[in-house]
């Protein structure tokens, strides 16, 4: 009962901000692994290209999302505009999704896959810097670790 009470609590306090960059993280990390779950079947299959063509689509995208991350970090620091990088992103990610569905080659697929990357590339940065913001001034560390980890808990690592 007593922990049941402090759950109900500790979730009031959370900053609808918080909330709501959980849930489009959640709901986006969810499209893309419907997606990505299926992409290489989809390519091997329908398109008929090879496990290597596969592996090499797969690593250019990840490369590219890692690459781009740092640099999205880089820029939203600079800049400070963190809710338009992290929109931008979360956009990109979202318009490529059916790119997939119309794919007709292995040309298309790949564009598909390395706009949705650099869409998730952009967004990581300025998304964790906006909670942090979101958590600035807090006095009770416990809190802050509740916020961020409720938000990580919403968001699929992919």
């Amino acid at each position: 009962m007593k922990v049941e009470l402090q759950m109900k609590h500790s979730l009031r306090h959370i900053p609808s901000g918080i909330w709501v960059l959980g849930f489009v993280s959640l709901l986006m990390d969810i499209s893309s692994e419907m997606i990505h779950s299926l992409l290489p079947l989809f390519m091997v299959t329908i398109l008929g290209t090879s496990a290597m063509a596969v592996g090499l689509v797969e690593g250019l995208a990840e490369s590219l999302a890692l690459v781009v991350k740092v640099f999205s970090g880089t820029l939203s620091d600079y800049l400070g505009k963190r809710k338009g990088l992290a929109v931008f992103g979360y956009t990109l990610g979202a318009l490529t999704k059916p790119l997939f569905a119309v794919a007709s080659s292995i040309d298309l697929v790949l564009t598909a896959r390395l706009l949705d990357r650099v869409g998730k590339g952009v967004r990581g940065a300025p998304r964790d810097a906006m909670v942090a913001r979101k958590n600035e001034g807090q006095v009770l560390q416990s809190n802050v670790s509740r916020r961020v980890m409720f938000q990580q808990s919403l968001s699929i690592r992919l």
